[in-house]
């Protein structure tokens, strides 16, 4: 018989400590691996990315949250390429990766 963690990965939280997008800006980080799910804030956004990342190898996971359409478009995008080191910067209203 087989023990639930050896089918039930996918779903499972990312772990690591939660850290607004706002504080990660101009800053160098490794986007280690995401997630799309529809969001619960439907009047401002589609969807939600939660994306777990690093701020330098050594350092353990953490995580942000995200409704951005661009960031979500291009972790999309970009998903054969993962992990990656990105850095996020906000163009008047929005935020993208460079």
């Amino acid at each position: 018989m087989k023990h639930f963690s050896e089918f039930a990965k996918e779903d499972l939280p990312f772990e690591g400590e939660k850290v607004r997008v706002d504080s990660l800006l101009n800053k160098e980080i490794i986007i280690v691996k995401y997630k799309v799910r529809p969001s619960k804030y439907k009047d401002k956004c589609r969807n939600c990315a939660t994306v777990q990342f690093k701020e330098s190898e050594e350092d353990s996971n953490k995580v942000f949250f995200t409704g951005s359409e661009v960031l979500i478009d291009m972790l999309e995008k970009y998903k054969e390429e993962l992990p990656f080191i990105a850095t996020i910067r906000k163009i008047d209203r929005y935020y993208t990766f460079s």
